[in-house]
């Protein structure tokens, strides 16, 4: 029997996928759960005409994510933190000063998309993170720690 699932089932497959499985599996538990529905002529349309904006909205979302990936390219970042005399940082620099960055630079980036090199960053120095713009488009974002007197 035809369904397409509804949401991600556990080595059936993923959303919006057709699969065929044993009858009494679909008509007892998938369907009943809200899992998936059966995959008649009429649904298969309403599935295709989705997929169809889905790729639309996916190619939109990935060529913005570019346009932004290609302004991120030469950006360089100045971080300026309290620190003591022999250029120790009282605390560390974090992912959510990166992200305070970037905004004042006008990039609107979430900080949980943002990723450090190594340990904790606990001096002046250069550094470098990972900025996950969109899926699998990513730039790679030097920065610079400085002490502020």
């Amino acid at each position: 029997m035809e369904i397409i699932l509804k949401q991600d089932v556990d080595n059936l497959g993923h959303k919006d996928e057709i699969v065929n499985v044993k009858p009494g599996y679909a008509r007892n538990y998938l369907i009943p759960q809200g899992y998936a529905i059966m995959a008649t002529a009429s649904a298969k349309k309403v599935y295709e005409e989705n997929m169809k904006q889905k790729a639309h909205k996916e190619a939109k979302l990935r060529e913005d994510a570019e346009v932004v990936a290609e302004k991120m390219n030469g950006l360089s970042l100045r971080i300026g933190t309290k620190t003591s005399s022999t250029g120790k940082i009282f605390g560390s620099i974090n992912t959510v000063m990166i992200a305070e960055a970037l905004e004042k630079e006008g990039f609107n980036i979430e900080r949980k998309n943002i990723t450090l090199k190594g340990e904790a960053i606990k001096e002046v120095g250069n550094y470098e993170a990972n900025v996950k713009i969109y899926k699998n488009i990513k730039v790679v974002v030097p920065f610079e720690v400085y002490s502020e007197e």
